[in-house]
């Protein structure tokens, strides 16, 4: 029986890039069924509510093998519903945000060549989304670490390591000012380390973390960088741009049962139907969906495209140095992939 995935457009520039990834997984000549649903705050506007995510999208995730989400815009302010990234990882519990940064060749490196993974726990931190009003001057926003959850993201980051060969774990954490949130954090990372006695452990801090990826972006190749919700976060996007764009930057979100796939990137609402930006963070990030589904060897083409669509720099797009529209650049990727499987 086919394997199915739920494709969720998104707003901005999502319906064309997820357009152009499509055609990309159909040259590849994938067996997977994709259902088309709505999300996000396009939808939303329409129609209100307290989600941007409707009750006929629930069903066909619900109903699905995986997903795939376009980037989607979260409206700010008080009283907007929380974006369709967390409500999706809340929901089916996809724990590991995985993030792999890796220069490809012929890209831009501006501090030199790197290959490391941002491993980010998913569903709580201050992404819990809980903040409270005391009074007219005082606002409070809650933070939740919990021992299940680091317990559980620390061990995806271990088997990640032992997977790629990779000799450390770095985690990423404040506790000596957050001293139960972080200190509880990196304590079910020392106890999940000692399952892995080959795998090194180097704790830092956040902030001096941020300042070492820029002074010395090759002392942490060929290791996991792992942190909770919003110090990965903000990490992750650092390292984005040491291989150049973020627009080469692709995500999944995997939990044991289910994994949503996604560009690392923000919906760019100003490029909207300009056909201008970089297709690679959503080509990849489908490609990966392919290989969770079972197409390996589909997904392997449709990376060796990319990388060999990138080192030409005939067909890339402005943020690579190249002249070439988001149909272009994607259309020799889809050209390329079907070559590779003749």
């Amino acid at each position: 029986m086919a394997k199915s995935a739920a494709v969720i457009k998104g707003d901005g520039v999502g319906p064309e890039l997820v357009d152009a990834m499509l055609n990309v997984l159909e040259a590849a000549g994938t067996g997977i069924e994709f259902v088309m649903c709505e999300a996000g705050a396009g939808w939303w506007e329409k129609q209100g509510g307290n989600s941007l995510i409707p009750e006929e999208t629930w069903d066909v995730l619900d109903s699905s093998d995986a997903s795939f989400k376009g980037p989607t815009t979260t409206p700010g302010g008080i009283g907007s519903p929380k974006s369709v990234a967390v409500s999706i990882r809340q929901k089916y519990d996809l724990y590991a945000n995985v993030r792999p940064i890796k220069t490809f060749p012929g890209a831009s490196s501006p501090l030199g060549d790197v290959e490391t993974i941002c491993i980010r726990e998913g569903t709580e931190g201050m992404y819990i989304g809980e903040e409270v009003k005391l009074t007219d001057d005082v606002y409070i926003a809650l933070r939740k670490i919990t021992r299940t959850a680091s317990g559980k993201i620390a061990r995806y980051a271990f088997e990640e390591a032992k997977r790629r060969g990779y000799d450390t774990v770095v985690p990423i954490h404040k506790s000596n000012i957050l001293k139960q949130t972080c200190g509880t954090f990196l304590e079910e990372v020392e106890k999940a380390g000692k399952e892995y006695p080959d795998i090194e452990i180097w704790p830092y801090h956040i902030d001096n973390i941020a300042m070492q990826i820029l002074k010395n972006p090759q002392l942490f190749d060929k290791k996991v960088l792992l942190s909770t919700n919003l110090f990965m976060d903000v990490i992750s996007e650092e390292c984005a741009a040491l291989v150049g764009s973020i627009g080469m930057i692709y995500s999944a979100n995997i939990g044991d049962n289910f994994a949503m796939f996604e560009p690392a990137h923000g919906s760019a609402p100003k490029y909207a139907g300009l056909d201008k930006v970089n297709p690679v963070a959503t080509v990849l990030a489908g490609a990966w969906m392919l290989d969770y589904l079972g197409e390996k060897e589909q997904a392997d083409a449709i990376f060796k495209a990319t990388e060999q669509v990138i080192s030409e720099g005939k067909y890339v797009t402005y943020d690579l140095g190249g002249k070439a529209k988001l149909s272009e650049m994607a259309g020799e990727i889809a050209k390329y992939t079907a070559e590779i499987l003749k």
